[in-house]
């Protein structure tokens, strides 16, 4: 359950206003003055994001490397239930070899779980934590902040690209992104034909443009807003324990249990749907107009 500092502190709503918006502040290398900024570094998402990839590799390669013929313990029945779920879902989705698109679903639902699952820690330990080592903000929660689900919305962009070419080759990638959704004239010696086409790629292009940008954008942006609104309930809950009354401790603890328990499906299910997208897109890539 997500206990927090005394919100409330202040005796005012003006307190904890101000306490959700130090939560809410980054361990930037500046200050950011635009919603994209390439200049701007969140050194806390930054390492909050490695370090749960560092974990998500371990347990995968403690998971392999304990792997037996014999009869599986309950680490390696998890395990094995989860790859083959993986697995069942990219033969559906994907035709194609599998070599590299299947664990490549499995990374990016592990890792997705366990950076979503820091919502789950209690919402002052790592902020109080750094204060020790005179870090005054902190923000541990990596798919709470756009450059994290944005990057790995944009690296699947880039797989799908990758996949596209490789399947079908430069020029069948070039003729798919210039002759869909909308065909293509028939060429013949009326110039009228040839004005047609070029007008038609023109509009090709630019709806495809619209749709790899538009999916990307959602493919983030579905993450993000998810995470960003489970967060804020539970900066909220934690305003809860400002109040000294029985009653306010009580709702308390009884809203801050019930969330946390809801909000463990929602850190799954966004993994899940983030994985699923992703191998709609890679599906995609292999498949041909």
């Amino acid at each position: 359950m997500r206990l927090g500092l005394m919100a409330s502190e202040s005796g005012d709503g003006h307190g904890f206003s101000e306490y959700i918006a130090h939560h809410l502040q980054h361990l930037a290398s500046g200050k950011q003055t635009a919603l994209f900024d390439s200049s701007i570094v969140h050194w806390d998402t930054l390492f909050f994001s490695l370090l749960c990839a560092a974990v998500s590799l371990y347990f995968l390669r403690k998971a392999a490397k304990r792997a037996t013929s014999g009869v599986p313990g309950k680490f390696q029945c998890a395990v094995e239930m989860l790859v083959e779920m993986i697995n069942d879902q990219a033969r559906a989705m994907v035709h194609g070899k599998l070599t590299y698109i299947a664990p490549l679903a499995l990374t990016t639902f592990v890792w997705v779980a366990v950076m979503n699952a820091i919502d789950l820690l209690p919402v002052d330990w790592f902020p109080r934590a750094a204060e020790v080592i005179n870090v005054n903000y902190l923000r541990p929660l990596p798919t709470a902040d756009l450059n994290t689900t944005f990057g790995l919305a944009l690296g699947v962009l880039l797989l799908s690209f990758y996949y596209s070419i490789k399947i079908k080759g430069l020029g069948g990638f070039a003729h798919e992104f210039t002759c869909a959704p909308f065909g293509m004239v028939k060429l013949s010696f009326n110039p009228l034909t040839w004005i047609g086409a070029i007008l038609l790629a023109v509009v090709n292009v630019l709806f495809n443009i619209i749709e790899y940008g538009g999916r990307t954008f959602s493919h983030g942006m579905r993450l993000f807003g998810n995470m960003y609104a489970g967060e804020l309930i539970f900066f909220l809950i934690a305003g809860l324990g400002g109040s000294v009354t029985i009653a306010g401790v009580a709702l308390h603890l009884l809203t801050g249990s019930v969330w946390a328990i809801f909000h463990i499906l929602i850190v799954l299910l966004q993994a899940f749907i983030f994985m699923m997208l992703t191998l709609a897109y890679l599906g995609q890539a292999h498949s041909h107009h």
